[in-house]
This record gives C-alpha cells, sequence and structure tokens, in this order.
C-alpha cells in the first residue's frame, strides 16, 4: 500500500489549519508541513517560487519509499491560483504546469482536498481572527474569488486525462460532519463526495 500524501487547498477562513490539525492528529506517524509560499509578487518572487517548488518535489521523491504520510497545509496550487487572480505580478501557469506533471508522477496515494463553505457569509466569521498574515489581504470579497478559482482548478484537474490525484471537495460549513467524511477517505471507505 502506497503511503498518502494530502494536500489541503482552499480560501482563506474555509478552516485549513483545523482540518490539517485534525489529520496530524488522526493519521498515525503522519507528518504536517504548512507553507506559506512566496510573498515577494514581482518577477523574482516568480523565480523564488519555482525554485522552493522544485526543490519541494525534489524532497518528495526522496520520501516515496520511506513509510510516513505527509500532509501539507498549501502548495504550489496557491501560488497558482493567486496568480490567476491577479495578486501577483507575473503568470505562474507554465511553471505550474511543469510542477503538476511531476508531482501528478509521485508515487504515493495522492489526495488534493479542496476546502469550501457552501453557505459564503460563514466566511466573514471567520475572518474576524485576531491574527493575520500580511500576505494577502482577508476579506469576504477575496475568499468568495479564491474559492471560485479553487473549484474551478479541481475540476481541470479532474479532466486531466494524465491525473493520478484523488480530487475531494470539501465542505467546510460543519466541522463534525467533515471530520467524518475526511475519516471515511482515510479508511478508504469512500472515493468521491
Amino acid at each position: 500500500m502506497k503511503n498518502k500524501l494530502i494536500i489541503v487547498e482552499g480560501p482563506q477562513g474555509t478552516g485549513k489549519t483545523t482540518l490539517t490539525n485534525y489529520l496530524r492528529e488522526n493519521i498515525p506517524g503522519s507528518n504536517l508541513y504548512r507553507l506559506s509560499g512566496q510573498k515577494d509578487k514581482t518577477e523574482n518572487g516568480q523565480k523564488y517560487s519555482e525554485k522552493m517548488y522544485e526543490a519541494l518535489l525534489e524532497y518528495l521523491e526522496k520520501l516515496e519509499e520511506i513509510p510516513m504520510d505527509l500532509i501539507f497545509d498549501r502548495t504550489f496550487f496557491t501560488e497558482e491560483i493567486y496568480a490567476r487572480l491577479g495578486y501577483k505580478e507575473y503568470d505562474f501557469s507554465d511553471i505550474y504546469k511543469k510542477l503538476f506533471a511531476r508531482f501528478n508522477k509521485l508515487h504515493f496515494e495522492k489526495y488534493l482536498i479542496i476546502l469550501y463553505l457552501e453557505n459564503t457569509d460563514l466566511y466573514s466569521e471567520r475572518l474576524k481572527r485576531d491574527f493575520h498574515h500580511n500576505y494577502q489581504t482577508f476579506s469576504l470579497e477575496n475568499s468568495i474569488r479564491q474559492q471560485q478559482a479553487y473549484l474551478k482548478l479541481s475540476e481541470e484537474i479532474e479532466k486531466n486525462a494524465e491525473n493520478t490525484i484523488k480530487v475531494i471537495r470539501l465542505p467546510m460549513d460543519d466541522f463534525t460532519k467533515a471530520y467524518q467524511q475526511i475519516d471515511a477517505m482515510i479508511r478508504g471507505e469512500k472515493d468521491e463526495y
């Protein structure tokens, strides 16, 4: 059985930290990584991001045969979404395609969990957190735009004929219900939600 490689992506305020903490606590022997991406939004930032994610993929390739499950809170998918939405001064699509092709070949049981809220009004409440990264402005409008972009990206990945990643779109309006769905996924009871 292959090791699991779980990536959790989604807009600000959906509960990525909450879910990745839950996964780490409920998948024995797993490692959790939190990536914040590259704050430089200029062309130099594009180069740094490419180098960072190439190094990450090299690291993952080295871990393929080591018996451990890996959980990521954000990866290069976020970089692509932020570039698509104009938060960056550059286009990341060519780099994204190369990274995706390399990621797709990894010998893990790969999951891409896209979080979203069915009731987008919940973003307003969740974005009232005391601590905010200065990387991207927290707002209801930004989170809704990000949600639309992430859901579109998930559909693109599913339609990709070469895709080896199990894409799961997970509503996070109710944490308990989301945990039940994730538990079923981890145990292999369901492949799709």
